[in-house]
């Protein structure tokens, strides 16, 4: 357990936020949390868990305890028939798991390539992206409680998971430090490519390869090559990924906003429901390419927000907020945040 003192947060935010730390304590293992518990002064003290910094907005200094989980590991724990199940400490990076797994001869992941963060934020955020979410992989994960440092271990249906939401962003908030992940990747692996960048690839290899299916390495490729021709690279330009959630309306809602905007980029669910497109909505008001202080919107994605160069937690809100209300005045649709505010 490292206890370090008055830490500038800034590198430690994928937005380049500034913020201080007044007490950070690095996380490797179980034990540690159990030692910051059991500490005089901090086991007291009320505690914020960071882990890759990808997901937060940072609008103040930190009172709280930071608890900068720093957990290592990845290994095969079983192999069935109908799957392969792999561990993954909460530290380690998201995108750097994915490519290990791909390395190792266990497809699944591909889909989620290149996504920021960490390991042990996953499952908060229930991250998804390109028709597979975190649960669609999950086996189950450990967490240590806050209050009393017993470590458990949770399946899918205790993290009660959603559309970029769980348990951990609901009645265990702030409550439970994940520490390791365990993922299932089906066997047989078939290929995920229901979005419309994915089945434009296909088509382009289908051109030149009239039967190819696409090899899961294939798949990682082009999630990456999209990824990076719309989205900003983190260590070039400040940013927390998709700032808003893409809304879900019912189909006669959807069917409103058709009528007044024809062209509304929309998505059918299983369950009836229509996801809506937060980007496309935001261009639409006229927001992409802005600025408000040194915030601005994402040239090339409305829905990311950026750092253009020292930006502060409140000038980054108060774009978020002139965003909102534009799309609530046009559409009628109140957008919700995607990362943490503190």
């Amino acid at each position: 357990m490292h206890i370090e003192s008055g830490v500038g947060l800034r590198t430690y935010n994928t937005f380049g936020l500034p913020a201080v730390a007044h007490t950070l304590v690095r996380i490797e293992s179980d034990a540690d949390v159990r030692g910051v518990l059991d500490h005089p002064t901090l086991g007291p003290a009320p505690k914020f868990v960071l882990g890759g910094g990808s997901n937060i907005i940072l609008t103040r200094d930190m009172p709280q305890v930071v608890l900068k989980v720093e957990v290592k590991g990845l290994r095969l724990v079983e192999e069935r028939a109908d799957a392969w199940i792999v561990e993954a400490g909460a530290g380690e990076s998201w995108h750097d798991v994915v490519m290990w797994t791909l390395a190792q001869g266990y497809p699944g992941l591909e889909n989620l390539a290149l996504i920021p963060g960490t390991v042990g934020a996953s499952p908060v955020q229930n991250i998804g992206a390109y028709g597979v979410e975190l649960q669609d992989r999950f086996e189950s994960l450990d967490a240590v409680d806050l209050r009393t440092g017993v470590t458990s271990t949770l399946n899918t249906r205790q993290c009660e998971f959603g559309y970029r939401d769980s348990v951990f962003k609901q009645s265990l908030a702030g409550r439970v430090v994940i520490t390791r992940v365990r993922l299932r990747m089906p066997r047989p692996w078939r290929p995920v490519l229901g979005y419309l960048e994915l089945e434009r690839k296909l088509a382009e290899l289908r051109l030149t390869e009239p039967q190819a299916q696409p090899s899961a390495q294939q798949i990682t490729d082009w999630v990456i090559a999209i990824r990076r021709a719309k989205l900003p690279d983190p260590a070039r330009i400040g940013n927390a990924g998709s700032f808003f959630k893409n809304p879900v309306v019912t189909p006669e809602q959807c069917r409103d906003i058709i009528g007044r905007d024809p062209e509304i980029v929309h998505y059918p669910m299983p369950d009836g429901s229509v996801k809506l497109a937060a980007g496309w909505m935001i261009d639409a008001c006229g927001w992409k390419g802005k600025t408000v202080g040194q915030a601005g919107v994402y040239e090339k994605q409305a829905l990311v927000l950026v750092n253009r160069g020292e930006a502060i937690g409140s000038e980054v809100m108060t774009l978020a907020r002139a965003i909102q209300e534009s799309v609530y005045g046009r559409f009628g649709i109140r957008l919700e945040t995607e990362p943490v505010i503190v």
